[in-house]
């Protein structure tokens, strides 16, 4: 699976990608991560060129009026254009997905990313900022809007991570242990591990019963009567 990320603050990523099983996968190269500054896709102006470290602006102020500034679409659009023209110099069929980050989108969850890591081999994420990024460049793309929860934050840079993270663990060889996709498992919401006793401040908190059994029907059993979500 290879990622494609576009955003102005790749740097965001550094910690976050190469740490723990992200790191591994992409060491193993299971996954790869790939990206695209739309900066970098900006000449500067005439009196820019004068300066060493020119700054390459991508927003402006939004037609209708309002605060803050809106990314535009052509500098999005040419990254996108960059990330598309990789993906059709990689080896093997390529099916591609192009995503937004947007509150009001599909919502990601476990299904979601079972089918992305299924279907697709390459996924381009664009991370917006500000006040978010011209409409035109996500009609052009056609991507899909995606929402991690029903929350506003000021970046899609956490959203890709979400996404990264979730679809990563459904691709073969990334956990290791198939046993490892705790979704069915671990979603009861409650896991405990030694000591069998916890002794904290004057009080002992005991580790459930049933799962000291080695009953694994009465453990399962217990275990969905607990499970949220997934």
């Amino acid at each position: 699976m290879h990622f494609h990320i576009i955003t102005l603050f790749p740097s965001m990523f550094d910690s976050y990608l190469n740490e723990s099983i992200l790191a591994r996968a992409k060491k193993e190269k299971i996954i790869y991560f790939h990206f695209y500054n739309p900066r970098a896709f900006v000449k500067p102006t005439a009196n820019q060129k004068k300066n060493d470290k020119p700054y390459l602006r991508v927003d402006d102020k939004a037609y209708g009026g309002g605060p803050g500034m809106v990314i535009q679409a052509l500098p999005v659009l040419l990254a996108a254009e960059s990330a598309l023209k990789k993906i059709s110099k990689l080896k093997g069929k390529r099916k591609t997905k192009v995503i937004f980050f947007e509150p009001s989108g599909t919502k990601l969850d476990t299904a979601y990313a079972k089918q992305s890591a299924k279907k697709y081999t390459d996924i381009i994420m664009i991370c917006g900022r500000y006040e978010g990024i011209d409409a035109r460049a996500k009609k052009i793309l056609k991507a899909e809007g995606i929402s991690i929860g029903d929350y506003v934050l000021t970046g899609g840079e956490i959203p890709a991570m979400a996404v990264i993270d979730t679809v990563s663990r459904q691709l073969k060889g990334v956990l290791g242990d198939i046993a490892s996709l705790e979704e069915m498992r671990a979603s009861s919401g409650e896991m405990y591990t030694r000591p069998e006793v916890l002794e904290y401040k004057g009080k002992k908190h005991k580790v459930p019963k049933v799962l000291l059994s080695g009953n694994h029907k009465l453990i399962d059993e217990w275990r969905d009567s607990n499970r949220k979500g997934l």
